[in-house]
């Protein structure tokens, strides 16, 4: 699930959120945000349940990005149904 809310300054907040223990394992959100680096932006555990991170950009900006689980192991959003190839596609509006 992502998540968007206003931040500082007129940036978008976008939040990658995922369910803790699903998959099990570090995870790290990578994409064109952060140079496609594994853990720059590691989702971590929160009291309700899920684990996230969040990164903020310019508003319309189009986020391509994959999630990254242990072992080498990469996953797509299942809420975004917007693909580049073999990544997710997002746009903070």
């Amino acid at each position: 699930m992502i998540k968007t809310s206003r931040g500082g300054g007129g940036v978008r907040k976008v939040t990658f959120v995922l369910p803790l223990d699903t998959p099990p394992g570090p995870v790290s959100v990578v994409g064109d945000f952060n140079d496609w680096q594994p853990g720059r932006h590691e989702l971590r555990k929160r009291s309700n349940g899920t684990r996230s991170a969040a990164v903020e950009v310019r508003p319309g900006a189009k986020l391509r990005f994959r999630y990254l689980a242990t072992g080498g192991q990469w996953l797509d959003d299942p809420d975004v149904s917007t693909r580049d190839g073999h990544d997710c596609v997002f746009v903070a509006e």
